[in-house]
């Protein structure tokens, strides 16, 4: 036998081991409500810094812009120098919804014919309860590996400001060297390789204020909001980038709030713009769209103040190459246990698919992304690739290879 085969043996039976402890965590997570936004984070990430202390993982916790926690961060280090790959799930999770529309309540953790109902099961305390597992396990063998595994659990993730992420990547402390990223999510069938950027903006437009039933009528900032709404959702954009990158650029507007009361015409309409970016349309031509399409509504609106484009969040669309040390890794490692998990690109269909309802049951036999691999980071331009799971998540056991002495696994 050799030291590979022994190597995947064992950490078959590790992943048989812990697959009843693993199916706790995640139904004791999932009991806990962390709407992003919503709930407060403190219960969910004091219940995961109580499971790693007494694991012989102590973390640290990082602070966001108001000094709230928004992540906890643990690094388990082998016998030498090597590698430093943060294993990434979030702990915050998506609204509940119309929750009279849930089989069982969102943060029921039922468990029935294999699958475990609630939200967040899948985005993403599965992942993160995996992780955990993975990282004792490296913790007891730390003198067979070389390197380091940063357990990286961050909340504000589902707000779309990413303050946890951001709080490890850019903030006081942020490592000068990160050599790949690994996003949990369930399923078995296929490694994520890439994913479109995002930039997302918020646009203040602005009209008259007067009262509607006054003799002289004044431009109501909804309506110019709306007619700027109606062009960016006109707006021709670029298709795929080429067969390495087969998705499109999308925008959408996901939120908009102006006016208040019947008899007052607004003067202040703002709303949400989202961009999905692509090696095709990039962050500039985003940008450069948003704010001309912005300054032909102030002309067609004379008399209004300048429509305003804050851009609050910006990074680019990411493809791992072929020969990427991260990706041939970890599917290497899936090949050597026996599993035949597949790269993705963006874009390109799998042989099968998942419900995105927030309270429906997916297909038996259905597939999701096992891990979202991003390219190698130097601690500040982090990339992600986060896409909306269902709030079912199938059991199964967590596999994973511990790296072998200095390699990439």
């Amino acid at each position: 036998m050799t030291a590979q085969e022994a190597a995947v043996i064992e950490a078959l039976r590790a992943a048989r081991e812990d697959r009843d402890a693993v199916v706790k965590l995640i139904r004791e997570l999932v009991r806990i409500p962390s709407r992003g936004g919503i709930d407060p984070y403190d219960a969910v990430l004091d219940y995961m810094s109580a499971w790693l202390c007494e694991h012989g993982l102590p973390c640290r916790q990082l602070a966001g812009p108001g000094g709230s926690t928004v992540a906890l961060a643990c690094e388990i280090t082998g016998m030498g120098p090597g590698p430093r790959y943060v294993l990434d799930a979030c702990l915050d999770t998506a609204p509940f919804g119309d929750q009279t529309a849930w089989t069982y309540p969102p943060t029921s953790d039922e468990i029935t014919g294999g699958w475990m109902h609630g939200r967040g099961s899948s985005d993403s305390k599965a992942g993160a309860a995996i992780f955990a597992h993975v990282a004792a396990r490296l913790h007891q063998a730390a003198s067979r590996w070389h390197g380091s595994v940063v357990l990286l659990f961050d909340v504000d993730e589902h707000t779309g400001a990413f303050g946890g992420a951001r709080a490890y990547f850019e903030g006081p402390g942020a490592p000068s060297r990160v050599d790949g990223v690994m996003i949990g999510y369930p399923g078995l069938n296929h490694l994520i390789i890439g994913g479109r950027g995002v930039l997302r903006a918020r646009v203040q437009v602005h009209g008259i204020a007067g009262h509607s039933g006054g003799n002289k009528t004044t431009p109501s900032a909804v309506t110019k909001a709306v007619a700027l709404i109606q062009e960016l959702h006109s707006a021709g954009l670029p298709g795929p980038a080429g067969p390495a990158f087969p998705l499109p650029a999308k925008l959408t507007v996901t939120a908009v709030s102006g006016g208040e009361g019947y008899s007052t015409v607004p003067d202040l309409c703002t709303f949400n713009v989202d961009v999905r970016l692509t090696p095709a349309f990039d962050a500039t031509a985003a940008t450069d769209l948003l704010e001309s399409l912005a300054a032909s509504a102030d002309t067609a609106w004379p008399g209004t103040q300048p429509t305003q484009v804050q851009i609050t969040t910006r990074w680019p669309a990411f493809a791992l190459p072929g020969d990427s040390p991260l990706r041939g890794a970890l599917l290497s490692a899936t090949a050597a246990a026996g599993l035949r998990t597949t790269a993705k690109s963006p874009g390109r269909p799998t042989s099968a698919t998942t419900s995105p309802g927030s309270a429906s049951r997916p297909p038996p036999g259905s597939a999701s992304t096992t891990t979202a691999c991003m390219a190698p980071t130097n601690g500040s331009g982090w990339l992600r690739s986060r896409r909306s799971r269902p709030s079912t998540t199938r059991l199964s056991s967590p596999c994973c290879t511990p790296p072998d002495q200095g390699r990439d696994s």
